[in-house]
């Protein structure tokens, strides 16, 4: 099972505390909570591990795969998609592996330590191949929240530099490149970047000072949407001062929505061109970035005041009432029985439907889902939706899209 101890400066909060150096001091004097999310990843790590093991290395005979397999699939979190999930990362790893001229060194969950470049940090590889001039580590991820790339990620770049202390003694100089990889097979993501040792190196000189920062516990808060991972962004005061900042527009409307006489007044009291009290579309795109992270950061607060009143500990001026409920059946099947009994058909009874296209593709898996089905599969366009200029997808076209009609998914 991958391991649960964490180093203060993490890889995996690398994007966190090469920002936010306070951070990792203040998290650390907070109680750490583990989700359900997060156990399921273990479990889904112990799955990918062991098929790992079985491929590519002679540490697993195919008697105690089968019987570790077996005691894994018992866990109460167990689901039989990480067993599709995990068969596509291992397909994954294979066609990496084919990259090399020959076979490759493989190793599984495969600890390195980076404490040269992070104060006493430490982590552990999923993956990690080598072969001919090539270092490879991938990163499962089990997770659908968002995707993560590959590309400039630190949290890669920091566990390849570990890759690197500790196999650089056996492979000598002969590594000439690292290929970082993160996969997600439940999102359909993976990404990969490539650089040279060199280039790796410098990039850990580069934040040695950085990590020094955020280890001694001299660095500033910066609020942002790192923040989401953090385990006192509901009680950060910077935090909320950046939020509630947000007061200073409190007067402001845009400029479609104001009336005449505020219209002349602003251009009475206008400044560079801009009439005091109406939002230019500048300040509308920052507020808009400005006010997704508000949102975020309410909801944070709710989440913390509600499991402080479940804890019994009091939040001023707010208590916690029964929400809204449905009602439902004691015994669904009794109830049934007795509606038949009483004389109603039982086509009356009962809906006969057919499974959503997404529960018929977890059924088949997605292979045998294109293969058989995936001709009467289209995917109309989305309907226009706001998003922040570093977006990847491509930008609406309102002309285009009246030509769209569907396209195959």
């Amino acid at each position: 099972m991958p391991p649960e101890k964490h180093a203060l400066l993490s890889a995996s909060s690398a994007s966190r505390w090469l920002v936010c150096t306070a951070a990792p001091r203040f998290e650390e004097g907070l109680p750490e909570s583990i989700s359900t999310y997060a156990k399921e990843g273990r479990l889904a790590h112990a799955i990918a591990e062991l098929k790992v093991l079985k491929k590519f290395t002679a540490a697993v005979t195919p008697g105690a795969y089968a019987t570790r397999l077996n005691k894994l699939k018992k866990e109460e979190l167990y689901d039989p998609e990480m067993d599709k999930t995990t068969d596509l990362y291992l397909d994954h790893l294979v066609e990496q592996a084919m990259l090399y001229d020959s076979a490759p060194t493989v190793a599984a969950e495969v600890k390195v330590d980076f404490g040269e470049y992070v104060p006493e940090g430490f982590g552990t590889c999923d993956c990690v191949m080598i072969g001919c001039d090539t270092l490879s580590i991938t990163d499962y991820k089990h997770g659908k929240g968002v995707p993560v790339s590959a590309v400039d990620n630190p949290q890669m770049r920091l566990y390849a530099l570990g890759a690197l202390k500790r196999y650089v003694p056996v492979f000598g100089d002969t590594i000439k490149k690292v290929r970082m990889t993160i996969d997600q097979p439940r999102l359909d993501s993976y990404t990969s970047d490539i650089i040279t040792v060199e280039e790796l190196k410098a990039w850990g000189e580069s934040i040695k000072p950085i990590a020094q920062k955020a280890f001694s516990g001299l660095g500033e808060f910066v609020p942002g949407e790192h923040c989401r991972f953090c385990r006192g962004k509901a009680q950060c005061r910077a935090r909320a001062k950046v939020n509630t900042a947000l007061e200073d527009f409190k007067d402001c409307v845009p400029m479609s929505k104001a009336t005449p006489e505020q219209l002349a007044q602003a251009e009475e009291d206008g400044r560079d061109g801009i009439p005091t009290h109406l939002l230019s579309d500048a300040e509308i795109g920052d507020l808009l970035i400005r006010g997704q992270q508000l949102v975020q950061w309410y909801k944070d607060l709710e989440e913390y005041a509600t499991k402080a009143l479940l804890d019994g500990k009091p939040i001023e001026g707010w208590k916690l009432v029964a929400g809204r409920s449905n009602r439902t059946f004691t015994d669904q099947d009794a109830a049934i029985k007795a509606v038949i009994a009483a004389g109603y058909d039982e086509a009356l009874v009962y809906d006969r439907k057919p499974k959503t296209l997404s529960e018929l593709e977890k059924l088949m898996g997605k292979a045998e889902f294109a293969e058989k089905i995936g001709s009467f599969v289209v995917k109309p366009l989305g309907k226009p939706a706001l998003a922040l200029a570093t977006d990847k997808r491509e930008a609406y076209n309102p002309a285009a899209s009246d030509f769209a009609g569907v396209v195959q998914e």
